[in-house]
Parts: structure tokens; C-alpha cells; sequence
């Protein structure tokens, strides 16, 4: 939606980083915070914001490495951006927000919760998870050799990236639009290759420091709802799951026919089960 701007913008310097945010609303309702997945930026969630409103505002914004944010190549740390969201907060005079955090996202949304919990009213996560797993590891070493590799290489990775994370469904409807987001995430990143290194690099000590924040996690308090894609590839549903046996208020609610990305496969339903599950601030919706 080219048309949607927010009603408020700006930029803080946090770590020697400057993070861009974005607020869509005036403050006098309940807003919900959409966490990026790796590749993204603000921008990527404009075609869905008004789904969200009138019955919420909206907070974004860019990790390091994102979007409008700065992208020195330093080391990141996902508590780090986690705790980035309070500065914005704290600018913004907000005490609570609904967060929903999709892959990337998701870690972020769960060390924002294990971290600050105090300050949200619920929790989303999608195509997540928490456990080590042999895979997943394979794919991030995959991930990070192939950014090592030149333009080339790099250029095979986005093909390779948007065959895994679609559902079928999905890829047969869009397979042109499949093509244009792959072509618009290349020249975005072709350049500044470092920026996914870095943020990538990020998830590393975030799960080696998993055993030791695990009594954190289990601590969260927070109502949570997971909505894996039954087709998910790049965590399977099996993996997500996991997250039933860690996070006490939890509800499982799976979606049918989407892959890895379900908030843009299956907008409809993703959407309703976030606004219903916000609404009741309950698993019980």
C-alpha cells in the first residue's frame, strides 16, 4: 500500500546503532508491535496494517542491518534487539503492546517476553522455535556460505530461499509474485550482504545460550499463541511444536495449506486468529 505512511516516525541511537521506528495510530488504543523476519523492513508490513486497524495501532521497526535503521558490520545481538523495542516504548509513552513475531521475528518477540514481559498484553509467534536442532543448524551454516559467495552464489540462495519458505498453495497461485519479491530481497541485500551475515551470525549465541535462559522462558508468563504452517519447511510443524512443552499459556493453533511465511500465504485466517486472541487477551478466544 504505497499510500499508507505513518503517523509518526523517527529514529533513536541505541548501541551505536540508529533504529528506525514507525507508529501507525494516535496513541489512544492498544497497539500491536509486528517484529521483522530477517530479510524484512518496515515496509513489508504495509499491505497488512490495515487489517490491524481500526481496532489497533501499529509498531514497527528495523533491526540493525534493516530497512531505514543503520547497517554497520558489527556483531548483533538478538536480547539486544529485543530490548530495543522498550526503548521505543519508553519514547513513545507506551507501557504494554500486543507483539507478534514471525521467524526471525519470533526470536526476538521471545526474548522481548523472557526479558520485559511486564510490558505486553500477549504474545505471537510463527515458524519458530527453541531447541537445538541438527537441521536447522545444517541451514543456517548453508545460509551463511552461500552469503560468503559472491553475487553468484548469493543470487542461487534467493531462489533457493523462495522455493523452501512457500507452501504449494502458494507458490502455484503466485509464482510471478513469488519471483518479484525474490528479485526486489536481491537488489535490496546485494550490496550490503554483511547486514544478513551479521544478523544471521546473531542466532548463534542466541541458542547456545539457550539451557541457560531455558528457566526464563519457562517463566513467561505472557498468554502466547503459535500459528505454525502445517507445510512448513524450514521449521516443521514437529519443531514448533516443542514450544507447547516451555511456554505455559500457550495455544496451538496450527494453519492448514501454508508454508513457512503464514501471515502473507494465509492472510485471512492469520489475521483473525491474532485479532480474536488480542481482543480476549486469553488462549481461550
Amino acid at each position: 500500500m504505497p499510500d499508507l505512511q505513518p503517523d509518526r516516525q523517527g529514529t533513536l541511537p541505541l548501541d551505536g546503532h540508529e533504529i528506525h521506528w514507525e507508529y501507525f495510530g494516535h496513541g489512544d488504543r492498544e497497539a500491536f508491535c509486528l517484529l521483522n523476519g530477517l530479510a524484512m523492513h518496515t515496509k513489508a508490513w504495509y499491505g497488512f496494517v490495515p487489517r490491524l486497524q481500526p481496532g489497533f495501532d501499529v509498531l514497527l521497526y528495523d533491526y540493525p542491518g534493516q530497512g531505514q535503521s543503520s547497517a554497520r558490520d558489527v556483531p548483533y545481538s538478538i536480547p539486544a534487539v529485543a530490548s530495543y523495542l522498550t526503548s521505543i516504548l519508553d519514547h513513545l509513552s507506551i507501557e504494554r503492546v500486543h507483539a507478534m513475531g514471525v521467524s526471525y521475528g519470533g526470536f526476538i518477540a521471545l526474548d522481548f517476553a523472557r526479558l520485559f514481559q511486564q510490558r505486553l498484553h500477549t504474545l505471537t509467534v510463527s515458524g519458530i522455535l527453541l531447541s537445538r536442532e541438527t537441521l536447522f543448524d545444517m541451514y543456517q551454516d548453508l545460509s551463511l556460505r552461500f552469503y560468503d559467495g559472491g553475487e553468484p552464489l548469493f543470487d542461487l540462495y534467493t531462489r533457493y530461499m523462495y522455493e523452501k519458505i512457500f507452501g504449494e498453495e502458494f507458490a502455484t497461485a503466485a509464482r510471478d509474485a513469488m519471483e518479484q519479491m525474490r528479485h526486489r530481497f536481491n537488489e535490496r541485500y546485494a550490496q550490503r550482504i554483511h547486514s544478513l551475515i551479521r544478523l544471521t551470525e546473531a542466532q548463534s549465541p542466541f541458542f547456545a545460550s539457550l539451557d541457560a535462559h531455558m528457566d526464563g522462558y519457562r517463566a513467561i508468563e505472557t498468554p502466547t499463541l503459535v500459528m505454525p504452517g502445517e507445510q512448513d519447511r524450514v521449521i516443521p510443524v514437529w519443531v514448533q511444536r516443542k514450544l507447547l512443552s516451555i511456554l505455559p499459556h500457550t495455544r496451538w493453533q496450527p494453519i492448514a495449506g501454508s508454508g513457512h511465511v503464514v501471515y502473507l500465504e494465509k492472510p485471512d485466517a492469520f489475521f483473525d486468529h491474532l485479532k480474536s486472541f488480542a481482543q480476549a487477551r486469553s488462549v481461550a478466544y
